[in-house]
């Protein structure tokens, strides 16, 4: 007989889950809440043989009732994705590919970040407005009638968006409506299919200027920008409005949640929160080993920005690991130490995560780069997609040319410590910054290492994981263990 540990050995598991047709909602709203027909449509229409159905943790509920709505039109295998990898918001791309799917239909909220490997097709979850209370709280908000307005919403609510149009319009000429444009090649959404990505500024022959943000499109008239105007939005105070806020945080908000029917002007301190996202910066000037955390493999471009930040990160003289983990906590991050400061690849709405409970900072990828690029300086704006500070991109800073800069130092002081920081900025290649190394033999693996490095820090811990020693531990008898509870164990004299 096989040992279940032995290297050699092949465990199979074969579970059958006996799941209920529980549902969320009436049989009858299903096809309203998730547009069945239209999504059967989608399917037929490409001939997909193997989908993949991802739905948010408060959706599962009505997703095999769902699954088998469409199975019945279709023919098509649908798989069931739940607990995604990364942030629900995303496209869970390498969840499907584990099944070999064809294409993904994603349910609920969605951040919109573009991906490409897989055929997409998004069902935003419409959940109710009462259009005349948002519209009376439009008006409260902004008495003039001819303030110039962006009428931004959640995806959730794209579906009352013209009906609401039609009450303010005749009164409100200067609204400027967002419209959801999806960037990706084969993004079928509202019946339309997209097509590549399109640049985040453009112009119309009539002078009109398109703006791309967020997977949203915004057309403004002649001579106007972003900064000239107001911002509504529909839907709950969460990632969405705040993304929003800090990247214009030049502009006004007023928002209406409709599940409580109130409006509000926004009144949270965007200097107070960009001042707290400059104290991350301040610590990533003061940090020297930086850990690369990759939170998507789905969104477009992930690749490249984690090229660029190694490439950034040691230009400034400071080391770089990498690490792929999943969905953070702060056991899990607690478990590097020799860490000073993190920095998380992540899509636009989960990449400005609270760090205040992790025992070491997380900054953004433009966070990162205001620390470690001397040509790119704190203005005041904010970057939460990291596409944006890629080559093109609309907020891209190259580094110092080779001829025009050499290698050196910079001293300043440190607005934490108040101590002098010393900054060493070099030009090499850092693929070639480890000619010093060393090789080590480490559980029968050839493994890099440097003095003073994250490896040798790990080889002096006592405790390094949990590590299979097969034909190394000795095997004992189980012995009995003690009796009661740890303050007084009942083996134990009593006082």
């Amino acid at each position: 007989m096989s040992d279940a540990f032995s290297s050699n050995s092949e465990l199979v598991l074969k579970r059958v889950l006996d799941v209920t047709t529980e549902r969320n909602v009436p049989s009858g709203n299903l096809e309203e809440r998730y547009q069945i027909k239209d999504t059967c449509n989608f399917i037929k229409s490409h001939q997909f043989m193997k989908v993949a159905l991802q739905f948010p943790d408060e959706l599962l509920v009505d997703s095999v009732a769902v699954a088998a709505e469409m199975e019945k039109e279709t023919k098509a295998k649908l798989y069931i994705l739940g607990d995604t990898s990364y942030g629900s918001c995303c496209v869970d791309e390498v969840a499907a590919e584990h099944v070999s799917a064809d294409c993904i239909v994603h349910y609920g909220r969605a951040c919109l970040s573009p991906s490409g490997r897989l055929p997409l097709m998004y069902v935003f979850e419409r959940r109710p407005v009462d259009l005349e209370t948002c519209a009376a709280s439009f008006r409260e908000l902004y008495p003039d009638r001819q303030t110039h307005i962006i009428l931004l919403y959640d995806v959730n609510y794209a579906h009352i968006i013209d009906e609401l149009l039609l009450l303010l319009i005749p009164e409100y000429p200067n609204i400027a409506s967002s419209t959801l444009n999806v960037d990706g090649e084969l993004c079928y959404s509202h019946g339309k299919t997209r097509g590549q990505p399109k640049d985040s500024i453009s112009q119309c022959q009539n002078g009109e200027q398109i703006i791309h943000q967020f997977g949203r499109q915004f057309v403004f008239k002649s001579g106007q920008s972003i900064e000239d105007h107001s911002v509504f939005f529909i839907g709950q105070e969460g990632s969405t409005l705040t993304n929003f806020m800090m990247t214009w945080n030049r502009c006004s908000f007023c928002s209406f949640d409709p599940e409580t029917s109130t409006g509000r002007a926004e009144s949270i301190s965007v200097n107070r929160a960009l001042m707290k996202r400059y104290y991350g910066i301040e610590r990533a000037k003061d940090a020297s080993v930086v850990g690369i955390l990759v939170g998507t493999l789905g969104v477009a471009c992930y690749l490249s920005i984690i090229e660029q930040l190694k490439e950034t990160i040691h230009r400034a003289g400071k080391k770089s690991y990498m690490f792929a983990m999943g969905k953070l906590n702060v056991a899990k991050l607690a478990n590097f130490p020799e860490i000073d400061i993190y920095v998380l690849i992540a899509c636009p709405e989960n990449s400005l995560l609270d760090s205040s409970e992790f025992y070491k900072p997380v900054v953004t990828p433009f966070e990162m780069e205001v620390a470690c690029n001397k040509n790119r300086e704190w203005s005041g704006e904010y970057v939460t997609d990291y596409r944006d500070l890629l080559p093109g991109g609309s907020r891209h800073v190259a580094f110092a040319n080779l001829e025009d800069c050499k290698d050196g130092e910079e001293t300043d002081v440190s607005l934490i410590t108040g101590a002098l920081r010393t900054t060493r900025f070099s030009h090499d290649n850092p693929r070639a910054s480890s000619c010093d190394s060393t090789l080590v033999l480490r559980n029968h693996t050839l493994t890099v290492a440097n003095p003073n490095t994250a490896a040798t820090f790990l080889s002096s811990r006592s405790w390094q994981g949990l590590e299979q020693k097969v034909g190394e531990t000795p095997v004992v008898k189980a012995v009995k263990g003690r009796k009661g509870i740890a303050i007084a164990y009942e083996e134990e004299p009593c006082d």
